[in-house]
């Protein structure tokens, strides 16, 4: 792509991003006072993050079977109230082994 083509892309993409930032500082001038609405607000950052991750997870590897057996190992060494690092050596353990498994057979 031409550079000067591609300046007013990168302009645009810019301004929309900046205005989306902006755009409720500017209306929005006193604290927040609803308790549904702090809820809210508090939890998008985790809605948008796992609804960015959990696709990722599932086409991470060559088959969906063995990230879901990553992903369920995982959820379930998590909840038993392990660190990231064991999870993530669990999980990948998990699609490894099943990998092996679905070679083999």
């Amino acid at each position: 792509m031409d550079f000067l083509r591609f300046l007013p892309y990168l302009f645009i993409m810019a301004g929309v991003t900046y205005l989306i930032r902006v755009i409720p500082f500017l209306l929005i001038n006193k604290k927040i006072e609803n308790k549904f609405i702090n809820s809210f607000l508090y939890y998008i950052p985790y809605t948008v993050l796992a609804s960015m991750t959990f696709p990722a997870i599932l086409y991470a590897t060559g088959n969906i079977i063995s990230a879901a057996f990553g992903f369920l190992t995982a959820i379930f060494i998590s909840f038993k109230g392990n660190g990231l690092l064991p999870v993530a050596i669990g999980a990948c353990a998990s699609v490894l082994i099943s990998e092996l498994i679905m070679t083999i057979f």
